[in-house]
């Protein structure tokens, strides 16, 4: 319409225009002219905010960093690095095209420093040696970043699991997999069953585990290797 003014465009709508590209068809979805067609503009005009592909997936890396939840270094470290996990978990299953990218990025930006800075933050305020913090923060986006990768490659959601899993296991036999059945049988085929509820059992064993070598650590924690 004439005289309708267009939104000038910016770093910030590039790479939200980005994300919605890497969401709806994955990273391989993601190139100059297909983020260009989300924003309805030449793709050289791109080239005003960002250099190429690759600081598009750095910018785009650094907003999903942004949305998960910091942790607070009170010295409350359990329930604090409990709500961070739940957090990424969330932020992943929104954008599951980012969990092989998290720690990738050779040029990471201020939401990604601000993060990983809360999280050791949050270690050191609760007593936690180098070393032990080290391993904590390895140990948890380990398991965090695992399990989002799991979850989303599950050729089946909790909602249609009644109606996929017989099908799906129809193609193994149970007289040559006779756990596997009855297991599915037993278990899976329940009514409830939801995968993503595994996630909590696993980030309390990692958790009680660390809590153990925190506590057997002894007082000097800063000094002491593990």
């Amino acid at each position: 319409m004439a005289g309708t003014k267009r939104t000038p465009l910016s770093r910030e709508r590039l790479l939200d225009a980005a994300i919605a590209v890497a969401d709806a068809g994955g990273l391989a979805a993601l190139t100059i002219r297909s983020v260009a067609d989300e924003l309805g503009v030449k793709p050289m005009s791109l080239y005003h905010h960002v250099a190429n592909k690759e600081a598009i997936v750095d910018g785009i890396v650094d907003v999903v960093f942004g949305e998960i939840d910091l942790p607070v270094a009170d010295g409350r470290w359990r329930p604090a690095l409990r709500g961070r996990a739940h957090s990424a978990r969330a932020v992943l299953r929104r954008h599951p095209w980012a969990t092989p990218l998290m720690e990738s990025r050779t040029h990471p930006g201020p939401a990604t420093l601000r993060h990983h800075d809360a999280v050791l933050a949050t270690l050191r305020s609760g007593g936690f040696s180098f070393p032990l913090a080290a391993h904590a923060f390895s140990l948890l986006d380990s398991y965090t970043y695992g399990f989002a990768l799991t979850e989303a490659a599950l050729p089946f959601t909790p909602e249609d699991v009644g109606e996929v899993v017989p099908d799906f296991l129809a193609q193994f036999p149970a007289e040559r997999y006779p756990h596997l059945a009855e297991f599915t049988r037993e278990h899976v085929l329940r009514p409830g069953y939801d995968y993503g509820a595994e996630f909590d059992y696993g980030l309390d064993l990692i958790l009680d585990g660390l809590e153990h070598r925190l506590a057997a650590a002894g007082p000097n924690t800063s000094t002491h290797a593990e």
